[in-house]
């Protein structure tokens, strides 16, 4: 039976997307935004157009943040936001680099790029992200969206919920991130926007270009608007990085002499006397380095994305709008990397030159500094990633408002789909050398041993061992309709209930991978003849400053020669090659939620205290099913996959109360408070049932459609004062009681599984050790406090008029923990306790200039091994924004992204142990914008 027959037979019929549309629209769901309805009446929307028509051509900063704190003003909850403007202003490279000057927001950069968005310090994906409300889908396979193949000009306005009602989705324990496209009747008038910019990397050497506009009208109730953004994009990362620990159980493990001569060299190297060197409790705390690496990437990207929006207006009370978003975002990156692999199966120790017994001994680990082995795996790589990701959202909203009843709904498609090719061509040598920490990261040199090499310089010694492919497809697709009413009251015998409001909410969404991996050993389908036998001085080899545009390699002083991507792609993959899909690679995840929920508005006074309240539950419901393959052995001995996919099923509901009030204590001064439980969903690679197999590390991880939500208590109390000027002082203070974390856990065993080394042979029998993401038991704490100072410097004096301080800071404390298997104490990965922005700016009718700077404190990037907490340093980037207005429609901008030239920097449990140091460079980049 064919894989595709066997797999139609084991899934439960979906309904087409044709059928799931009609069924949404005849659902008519709802895209709500209930929050400033709540506390106040509406704001007419022609009133609200000329104010935006006044940001936008004016183009000034200052007026933006006036926008935003009005917002924020007149939102029931804890919030804050950002218009147009702002994000146009300012220098990014994508959305999540234009939301990262938010109060509590920061952004998980990579190679110089801004990727993921962080909420109050916590992991990315903790946040809730929507574009035109809809919880938009990215291929990520987690909740988090990614957010870098986004072009921030379609953007019209953001606002991070930090505390939601009963009508908000739910999904967001850190916050929620609403995203707004433009719409027509946004604008008073007939509207079109040209921008054009070019921008230059200080490594590449390379000039981008960037280009988008925006065209609006509107006649009579009909109104249409387009906006177009494209851009290219080299940058080029130079990297000394992968120093991590490795426990010496890799070698005191090892049957026979290479186990012995560890031993012996330990003790007699370092004094230190191991009992039982196949105890990985004592070995385990022996660590050394795992392997060494300097890298160059070059990384191009092509991006472009579009909007439409088509809107019926006949008058103040009803409006129907047609809203789409699609766009793609392609990748290239070449990542050639010359490493050390210090770990070698057919390697241990020869001498050691340097230990640290001092740096961690709270620990009770033992640091081996300085090492020569005696047949280290020297590697050059050649690496070619190749991604293309197209994504695509379409939803129909209609608002409605009567004398007392408001209904709004919408119904909507959000997907995307991912293809990644990924190659790498892999030359490998054999022989003594001697590994090392140096200040930044770590080095590789030739050894006492008479065999030693150069790594660098010795191609003849380097065999042929793979040209290793993987083919990887992804689908995400989310279907979703709503629909929300509001009644307006006015009870002689509760004048303090001035609304109710209620709703549902559906969505229906799915995600599906395929996945192939094939390795050529020759010139032809199953031939072998090159493993071995072809070197590195076979293939024509190219200077690394000839590879990639830039010229000499930055993060030390080293050159050397390697295999460009291009060859290797047009000489090893021979005519007809192929990676096929593999049905063990195969899962899909269904996901369907129903939620419903009723809230209520009250305003009443308290003595002469003004107070607004809304009070609401919500209702959820999630149903989940995953499809998969689970690794066998066969009859042979040999690995394979169960043939029929296997099904899990899990569900699980969950009532969530809100509620949130303020209380204006005196003109301009405001006390608000939020309570509330929230819910985040597993990621979707979690809820995957099947089993992928770590050969080299004896271990089996399964996925678990039985996971619950993570779910959060929650509390914030802020005291706010707004100034007739537009100035803003804020502090608050939040706790979060966050239970049901997900985590790798062990839970099972499956013993002798049959290992087979890389030419086929077999390594032996082991006992396979079975992790699955599970919900940890007990509770952590969160808590922390924001301060938010947006400034106009003018009410200090005259002179000053024009200048201005926009600054964040959010402090966190937090008993979640990371998973040591050796109870090191550690924060959650991608927790950070400290961020903070402040921007310095100025403007006036012809001038702006702004400087930012952002800082996001040192986090727990990963845990290596599962035991040694790997931290990226806190990291601190300085960009500067200087326009020019040459007319009243034309302006000229100059912009620098990261202008101090920072790098990336991490460690290892201690500074002294560094395990990456990256270069990304500066980005200077000088523009147009015109508007008619």
């Amino acid at each position: 039976m064919s894989p595709t027959s066997r797999r139609a037979r084991a899934h439960t019929p979906r309904p087409t997307p044709l059928n799931r549309a009609i069924a949404a629209l005849l659902a008519a769901g709802a895209a709500c935004v209930p929050l400033q309805a709540a506390a106040q009446d509406a704001v007419p929307a022609a009133a609200a157009a000329t104010e935006l028509d006044a940001v936008r051509v004016s183009g000034s900063y200052s007026r933006s943040l006036d926008q935003a704190v009005d917002l924020k003003r007149d939102n029931i909850g804890f919030s804050d936001s950002i218009v147009a403007t702002d994000v146009v202003d300012f220098p990014e490279q994508n959305l999540a680099e234009a939301l990262q000057r938010m109060p509590g927001v920061t952004i998980e950069r990579n190679k110089g790029l801004g990727t993921a968005v962080n909420v109050r310090g916590l992991p990315s994906e903790y946040t809730h992200v929507s574009i035109n409300d809809l919880a938009t889908a990215s291929g990520s396979g987690g909740r988090d969206v990614e957010f870098d193949i986004f072009a921030s000009e379609i953007i019209q306005q953001v606002t991070v919920q930090k505390s939601p009602t009963a009508a908000h989705e739910e999904g967001g324990i850190a916050g929620s991130v609403q995203i707004s496209t433009a719409r027509p009747f946004d604008y008073s008038e007939r509207k079109l926007v040209l921008s054009a910019e070019g921008a230059h990397n200080s490594i590449s050497g390379e000039t981008d270009p960037k280009a988008s506009f925006l065209a609006s009208d509107t006649r009579g109730d009909w109104g249409a608007l387009v906006s177009f953004s494209a851009g290219r994009r080299t940058n080029r990362t130079d990297a000394n990085s992968g120093i991590n620990f490795r426990p010496l159980s890799r070698f005191l493990g090892a049957s026979g002499e290479r186990g012995e001569q560890a031993q012996a060299v330990l003790e007699r190297d370092t004094g230190v006397v191991i009992a039982d060197r196949t105890d990985p409790g004592e070995t385990d705390l022996i660590v050394f380095q795992d392997k060494v690496g300097d890298r160059v990437f070059l990384n191009e990207q092509e991006k472009w994305g579009a909007t439409a929006s088509l809107q019926y207006r006949p008058g103040n009370r009803f409006s129907l709008t047609f809203d789409a978003l699609v766009g793609a975002y392609d990748t290239t990156e070449d990542e050639y990397d010359a490493a050390a692999y210090s770990a070698s199966s057919r390697s241990t120790l020869d001498t050691v030159h340097e230990y640290d017994d001092t740096t961690l001994a709270g620990q009770g680990i033992v640091v081996l500094r300085d090492v020569s082995y005696t047949a280290t795996q020297h590697e050059f790589l050649s690496k070619e990633r190749i991604g293309e990701n197209d994504y695509r959202q379409y939803s129909l909203a209609m608002d409605w408002m009567g004398e007392r009843w408001s209904v709004d709904a919408l119904a909507g498609y959000s997907g995307a789909d991912k293809r990644l090719d990924y190659a790498n061509l892999k030359h490998v040598a054999y022989a003594p050398s001697r590994t090392r920490w140096t200040a930044t990261g770590g080095e590789t040199i030739p050894s006492a041993d008479p065999d030693t090499i150069d790594m660098y310089d010795a191609p003849e010694r380097y065999l042929f061992e793979a040209y290793e492919t993987t083919l990887e497809q992804i689908s995400d697709d989310k279907y979703a309709a709503q629909v929300n009413a509001r009644r307006s009251l006015d009870l002689a015998f509760l004048p303090a209930l001035h609304a109710i409001q209620f709703g549902a909410r559906h969505t229906d969404k799915s995600k599906e991978r395929e996945r192939g991996v094939l390795n050529i050993h020759g010139p032809g389908p199953g031939d072998t003849s090159w493993a071995g036998v072809r070197t590195l001085a076979d293939s024509e080899l190219r200077p690394i400053g000839s590879l990639v545009p830039g010229g000499h390699y930055r993060a030390r002083e080293l050159d050397w020669a390697q295999v460009s991507n291009d060859y290797a792609r047009a000489t090893f993959r021979y005519p007809g090659f192929a990676t096929p899909f593999q049905e063990g690679e195969y899962y899909r995840v269904d996901e369907e939620a129903t939620s419903v929920y009723a809230m209520a508005d009250f305003a009443f006074d308290l003595g002469p205290v003004p107070v607004s309240l809304n009070a609401g539950l919500r209702y959820v419901d999630t149903s989940v099913v995953s499809f998969g393959y689970h690794p066998v052995q066969n009859p042979d001995g040999t690995p394979g996959f169960t043939e029929d996919p296997v099904s899990q099923s899990g569900g699980y509901s969950n009532v969530l109360p809100s509620l949130n009030t303020t209380a204006e204590l005196a003109d301009g001064l405001l006390l608000r408070a939020a309570a509330s439980e929230t819910l985040m969903r597993p990621a979707l690679t979690d809820l995957a049932y099947k089993r992928t197999a770590s050969w080299s590390s004896f271990r089996f991880t399964d996925g678990n459609p039985g996971l619950e939500p993570t779910q959060a208590e929650q509390w914030e109390l802020g005291l706010e004062k707004y100034f007739d000027n537009g100035g803003l002082l804020a502090a608050s203070y939040f706790q979060k009681t966050i239970e049901g974390v997900v985590i790798n856990a062990l839970t099972g065993v499956v013993p002798d599984v049959a290992v087979y080394n890389a030419n086929g042979t077999l390594n032996g029998y082991f006992d396979f050790d079975v992790y699955q993401p599970v919900n940890a038991s007990g509770s952590y704490d969160v808590d922390g406090f924001e301060l938010i100072a947006h400034l106009p410097l003018e009410s200090v004096h005259r002179s000053l008029e024009g200048f201005g301080v926009n600054a964040n800071y959010t402090s966190l404390s937090s008993s979640l923990a990371g998973e040591s298997a050796l109870d090191i104490q550690t924060p959650m990965p991608g927790l950070a306790e400290k961020t903070w922005n402040l921007t310095l700016y100025y403007d006036n009718e012809r001038f702006d200039a702004r400087v930012s700077h952002n800082h996001k404190g040192d986090y727990v990037e990963s845990l290596g091994y599962n035991m040694y907490p790997i931290w990226r340093e806190a990291y601190g980037q300085t960009d500067i924004s200087i326009g020019y207005r040459v007319a009243d429609n034309i302006k000229l901008s100059l912009k620098g992204i990261n202008i101090t030239d920072e790098a990336t920097t991490g460690y290892t449990m201690d500074p002294s142990f560094p395990t990456m140091y990256e270069l990304s460079g500066r980005r200077i980049s000088l523009g147009v914008r015109i508007e008619f």
